[in-house]
């Protein structure tokens, strides 16, 4: 037992040494050293109880934190890409409608177009139509509005040969 009790004795000893050599290093470093050298590094090396508790603290809160951090970016990133997804979608819904206004207006001015050259064809018709009929009415030497004295072509000629 002796044997065991002095082999865990030198164990501990060494992981002694080992940690001594660790905090050295730690405590010779430059920022360490100024920490230390502060008002509250010196009120830290006078309460190690507040010191434990104060690195419990940090180290048990890091997990948390970070959860809440990650929760954080993770939100940001929703919300730009939700973001992004609805402006497309306001987009897209508007494209669409422009679309559908630019159609009927096409649609509409086929129809406007169609109606103004059947009136035009129409109003030539009937102008034409009277113009004939002015033209017969005058040279045949009767009254009306318009009397023409000038001489009759040949096609006034086969009109008034039917």
């Amino acid at each position: 037992m002796a044997s065991a009790e002095n082999l865990y004795q030198e164990k501990m000893q060494e992981l002694q040494k080992q940690m001594n050599k660790v905090m050295q290093t730690i405590n010779n470093h430059s920022k360490v050293e100024a920490f230390l050298n502060s008002p509250f590094g010196q009120y830290l090396d006078q309460h190690p109880f507040v010191t434990l508790s104060l690195l419990v603290f940090i180290s048990l809160s890091a997990v948390p934190v970070g959860i809440f951090l990650t929760l954080i970016a993770g939100t940001a990133i929703a919300v730009c890409l939700a973001v992004l997804i609805i402006e497309g979608i306001v987009i897209s819904v508007g494209g669409i409608a422009l679309l559908c206004i630019l159609c009927g207006l096409a649609v509409m001015s086929l129809g406007v177009a169609a109606v103004l050259c059947v009136s035009y064809v129409a109003g030539s018709s009937v102008l034409n139509y009277i113009h004939a009929y002015r033209v017969t009415v005058g040279t045949r030497g009767r009254s009306g509005p318009i009397s023409l004295n000038h001489e009759t072509t040949t096609a006034e000629k086969s009109y008034r040969s039917s």
